[in-house]
């Protein structure tokens, strides 16, 4: 329902087109960024270039802070850096559960 309501919206507002969502991964950022900042320094206005490579303001501001003066392989290992440390958390978090369980069943005997 609340689907339909986004899309009646969106339709209404004349927004189909622009409001996909789409997922870039990190060397099509720093790609984006790059190609961003030469046409800022050749004198294009902000919302002409975020236009021009379909992207919203707050996701230049955010890529900006997060990927800005990175090379495409900086930014690719900085994610799989990323992913890795998630996965070593979970595996720890699991651990800590079972020696939390263990040291219960410790107890009751």
């Amino acid at each position: 329902m609340v689907h339909l309501l986004w899309e009646s919206n969106a339709q209404h507002a004349g927004m189909e087109d622009t409001m996909k969502r789409k997922r870039h991964t990190p060397e099509q950022i720093v790609r984006k960024l790059r190609e961003g900042d030469r046409m800022l320094n050749e004198g294009t206005d902000l919302t002409e270039v975020l236009r021009h490579l379909e992207v919203s303001e707050s996701s230049w501001a955010r890529w900006r802070a997060q990927y800005g003066g990175m090379k495409a392989d900086e930014a690719k290992r900085l994610k799989e850096l990323e992913r890795e440390n998630g996965r070593l958390k979970k595996l720890l978090a699991e651990a800590e559960l079972e020696k939390a369980m263990l040291k219960e069943l410790a107890g009751n005997f």
